[in-house]
């Protein structure tokens, strides 16, 4: 076969989630398939993480847009290459290609009831492109994958999409994000010392953010310990309008804005984590939460869409709308030495669960199966 995948940001200095998922998958895929010819078509940038090998051959597609690069550059680019199926990876596509397509779905927030609070004009137009995009693609994608059983049966649900062309494949997470003993103490880059809690947050309001902050606050008036929060992702000026809107400005001197965290830095900052917060309102699935638990650092995390499936019903589950159960989750943490044992030993034991190895297995053999189709 002659595969093509899209992976337009993956040359970009400051990744995220989706940018990461594709660029393991094609790694794993490189590790294993020595069968098959690959096209990876991305947007040039400085970080070349992906290497030609003899049957990789990494193609750099120059547009000056996200919609344009997708639309006009990317299928006709396939199709100069010939290849025989084109996988998608960011919820989106060409509309117009007779180039078979699998698609990757990894959720349909954007085709749900919306907070309009969410000032980011880069994640307006996001938005409003998935919404104008996927509903004119779905017909004519051979495959859809999507990420979790709770995204499938919500895409299944909402869309009306057959059974047949669904697939869930889960995402993996990285073998470096493990117990180590961090002599470098990469985490000293971001916060003075160890034993605070870290959060993931951004302006998008499914992440969260205000409730977490103001949990903190109360956790910091009951505790005897007030462990410092590092927040990454998140402006200092944002931070302080949470802060300053919800009277609680006494909380300032414990949290430090990290900004944008490099991922090699990630393992140290777990590992010196007391605990992470992934306090999400929804989630696809959670790469964040199989890294922290691989590192043996507790999560709390929520028990809504797709959190529960991934870090197990034993998890240390709250209830994301109520900032008190956050705060309550900290404070056990803190508190109770055998429950925090317990939590830390069982996200050890539930990552197991995961692999990109399997990942990658999963789509070669979609891959196999579309083409069979043919």
């Amino acid at each position: 076969m002659k595969i093509g995948i899209e992976a337009q940001r993956i040359f970009r200095s400051n990744k995220h989630g989706m940018d990461y998922v594709v660029l393991q998958e094609i790694l794993h895929l490189q590790h294993t398939d020595l069968r098959n010819e690959y096209f990876i078509f991305v947007k040039p940038g400085p970080d070349h993480c992906v290497k030609d090998t003899f049957n990789f051959h990494v193609i750099e597609v120059n547009c000056p847009s996200y919609p344009l690069w997708e639309q006009w550059a990317l299928p006709r680019a396939a199709k100069d290459a010939g290849v025989d199926i084109l996988h998608c990876t960011s919820n989106t596509a060409p509309i117009f290609t007779s180039i078979p397509l699998v698609l990757t779905l990894h959720d349909i927030i954007f085709l749900e009831p919306r907070d309009k609070s969410n000032k980011s004009l880069y994640q307006n137009m996001g938005w409003l492109y998935r919404r104008l995009v996927v509903p004119r693609i779905l017909g004519m994608c051979r495959r859809i994958i999507t990420v979790s059983n709770y995204e499938y049966e919500n895409i299944v649900s909402k869309l009306n999409i057959p059974r047949q062309r669904m697939r869930m494949i889960y995402n993996g997470y990285n073998e470096w994000f493990k117990p180590i003993d961090d002599k470098e103490c990469a985490y000293g880059k971001y916060i003075r010392k160890s034993g605070y809690f870290f959060f993931l947050g951004n302006t998008d309001p499914k992440k969260n953010s205000e409730r977490t902050i103001v949990a903190y606050a109360k956790y910091l008036k009951l505790s005897s310990v007030k462990r410092e929060l590092l927040i990454a992702d998140l402006s200092q000026e944002i931070i302080d309008d949470i802060l300053k809107r919800n009277d609680i400005e006494y909380a300032r001197d414990y949290i430090v804005a990290a900004g944008y965290v490099d991922n090699k830095d990630l393992v140290s900052i777990y590992n010196a984590a007391f605990a992470f917060l992934y306090t999400s309102l929804r989630e696809s699935f959670g790469i964040p939460l199989l890294e922290a638990m691989a590192c043996g650092t507790p999560v709390i995390t929520s028990n809504t869409s797709s959190m529960p499936e991934v870090a197990g019903v034993d998890a240390a589950l709250i209830d994301p709308t109520d900032s008190n159960t956050i705060t309550d989750m900290m404070l056990r943490l803190e508190n109770d030495v055998d429950y925090y044992s317990r939590i830390k030993d069982y996200g050890l034991n539930r990552v197991n669960m995961f692999s990109w190895n399997h990942t990658a297995e999963s789509l070669l053999a979609l891959y196999d199966e579309v083409y069979n189709e043919k």
